[in-house]
């Protein structure tokens, strides 16, 4: 493991919330510090949403919402294409925001920067293909058709993980769908969400269609949840989280789409392509310093050829790269916060105190005496009493264990309240379909991982209700309404 640390000094400066088309300050005057967890130095500072800022922006959404819907698709688009463009234009600056509020390796950050292009290009093509249906009437005596409509008024809660890419998933097919949108970034990640809406202010797009502010959860985000304005409420965060956004929703009848918390398997059966299997392995657990929720979570690797993947994936490990900055291109940045460092610690601890073998990293880099780092980590002889094995880790910690049969690691892997994504790594067709239709979870991806705007993403169990990314995620935005005609 290799570390190319150095500091870099940034600052962003001071951005206002975007409300109603207008950059403006909180109705408290307060401030929140945006701090950058590779070193924990300020980059700037954004304006604190108050709960009569939540209110303004609800209003301005409302009377947005009004607007947009009447909007035909083809103006629409002509406004979404616009704010693409922009967005284009901002690259860099949208980019550099990502890296310095996540700490995320600058090429990390096109992966933000691409979903929300593509989204904005990709929903209103959606839309065009979105056809009326029209169901036939059996006694011949009325014609019927089912239409669909913007449901109204969208609240947006987004994860710190991706700033952009959960910006992305929202807004575009909430745009395309003819629906207007407050935004509510994590207050530990808000300022690339807080530069697109100077992007939108500058472009002058539409008043009160789009909305952006964050503010303490308990205030604004109760707020808005608690609102009979809004009539779709989405997420994408903790399972904690959105049981709780569900509690607070439901002072009115609002759609709801979530995407939550994950506990993914990662299988490996004596069949498969070890090579393919491990470089994808350490891929999907230590891209973005495992903070995504499809992150492998749990390692299942067939007895008879456990040894040979713990030590190709153990060298693997061995050869990432630690560091931050612009001009840097390490394979891990920092975690989030210093609550995120320890809780890794505490992972590590547990699992050693009840039996696992520490194999690789499980510490603070000793060179990075500053920010909230943590080395990439290995465990073995991981049981199902340790808590990586029950708690989405959400950081870089790779649990393995080993299984003998497809009875015994269906049942490991589907030990979970969780059901997001699920990755399996065999060519036995038998066993494919068994486990594609048995694993518990919204994905079963097969000897390969892909995501992409226009593939359903979604969870089951504790994992979400709903789809982000693809058609599927229109229905979020859209109400249906039967027309029927006597002829």
């Amino acid at each position: 493991m290799s570390n190319l640390h150095k500091s870099e000094k940034m600052n962003f400066g001071y951005k206002k919330l975007y409300i109603n088309g207008d950059l403006v300050d909180s109705k408290s005057g307060k401030k929140l510090e945006v701090i950058c967890p590779a070193n924990e130095e300020s980059i700037g500072s954004v304006a604190m949403a108050s709960l009569e800022d939540a209110k303004l922006a609800l209003k301005s959404a409302k009377q947005g919402f009004l607007y947009w819907s009447k909007l035909s698709l083809v103006k629409r688009t002509e406004w979404i294409n616009k704010l693409k463009d922009a967005v284009i234009l901002n690259e860099n600056k949208l980019r550099s925001a990502i890296t310095y509020e996540m700490g995320k390796p600058y090429a990390g950050s096109y992966e933000d920067f691409e979903a929300l292009v593509n989204a904005l290009d990709w929903y209103p093509n959606a839309m065009k293909n979105l056809k009326d249906e029209m169901i036939p009437d059996y006694e011949n005596t009325h014609t019927h058709k089912l239409i669909s409509q913007p449901a109204g008024v969208v609240v947006a809660y987004l994860a710190w993980n991706f700033p952009l890419l959960n910006v992305a998933f929202k807004l575009g097919p909430a745009l395309a769908a003819g629906c207007s949108i407050v935004l509510k970034p994590s207050e530990v990640s808000p300022l690339s969400a807080y530069i697109l809406g100077e992007i939108l202010n500058e472009i002058n797009f539409p008043s009160g269609v789009i909305n952006i502010l964050t503010g303490k959860p308990d205030e604004v985000a109760v707020t808005l949840s608690q609102s009979k304005i809004p009539s779709v409420v989405t997420m994408i965060g903790s399972t904690a989280t959105g049981k709780k956004v569900i509690a607070d929703s439901a002072s009115s009848i609002k759609k709801l789409s979530m995407e939550l918390g994950g506990n993914a398997p990662f299988i490996v059966f004596d069949d498969a392509d070890l090579v393919n299997a491990i470089d994808l392995a350490v891929a999907i657990k230590y891209g973005n310093s495992g903070q995504i929720c499809v992150a492998a979570n749990r390692f299942f690797i067939h007895e008879n050829i456990y040894d040979e993947f713990v030590k190709g994936f153990k060298q693997k490990v061995t050869e990432l790269s630690l560091g931050f900055g612009l001009e840097q291109s390490p394979d891990m940045g920092p975690l989030i916060s210093k609550n995120a460092q320890s809780r890794m610690t505490h992972f590590v601890n547990d699992a050693v105190a009840k039996g696992a073998t520490l194999l690789f990293g499980g510490s603070v880099p000793k060179s990075f005496e500053s920010g909230y780092w943590f080395s990439p980590t290995i465990l073995v002889d991981v049981t199902t009493e340790m808590a990586v094995f029950k708690e989405e880790i959400f950081g870089p910690i790779a649990p393995i264990m080993k299984f003998n049969s497809d009875e015994e690691v269906l049942k490991l892997a589907n030990s979970t309240e969780y059901g997001l994504a699920s990755y399996i790594f065999t060519f036995n067709a038998n066993r494919i379909q068994f486990f594609s239709e048995q694993l518990e979870f919204g994905e079963v991806q097969i000897n390969g991982i892909k995501y992409a705007i226009y593939l359903p993403h979604g969870g089951i169990k504790n994992s979400g209700i709903g789809h982000d990314c693809s058609h599927l995620a229109l229905n979020d935005y859209l109400v249906q309404k039967r027309i029927s005609s006597l002829i």
